[in-house]
């Protein structure tokens, strides 16, 4: 499962997911990749069960890149606690995901691999996505 080795604070605030990706939002290693289309906490176990479907659908061929990374620690108080007493214990990761952001690439498979391994790892995830293709990609 993702997770940052050390973090600087244990506990973070909430934040808001307004507006499309500035950053991330372009192809950098693959020639294929899912975009998301929808704002969204991904989980580092989300992101891991997307990465085995895509590997095992691509039989470990080609190359696969995560360009996401859960560094945002998520609290969670017990159940039927009262009100008030402090936040809650960190529970786990996730990544703020907003809409055009790139989430996996990939690169040395055919356009039928990727596009349906792509789509087998974007279903693990929680958000609609897109499927992309790089614009000088040619189909042999």
């Amino acid at each position: 499962m993702l997770q940052p080795k050390r973090t600087k604070f244990r506990r973070a605030q909430k934040g808001r997911m307004k507006g499309n990706a500035q950053r991330g939002n372009q192809l950098a290693f693959g020639s294929f990749g899912i975009k998301a289309l929808q704002e969204s906490w991904i989980t580092g176990r989300q992101i891991e069960a997307a990465r085995q479907a895509v590997t095992r659908y691509m039989k470990r061929e080609g190359q696969l890149w995560i360009r996401i990374f859960p560094d945002k620690p998520i609290t969670k108080k017990p159940a039927e606690v009262r009100m008030g007493k402090g936040k809650g214990a960190p529970e786990g990761f996730v990544v703020p995901v907003t809409p055009g952001r790139i989430l996996l690439e990939a690169e040395g498979v055919p356009y039928e691999v990727a596009k349906e391994a792509l789509r087998l790892g974007a279903q693990k995830l929680p958000i609609t996505t897109k499927f992309i293709v790089r614009r000088d990609y040619v189909q042999e």
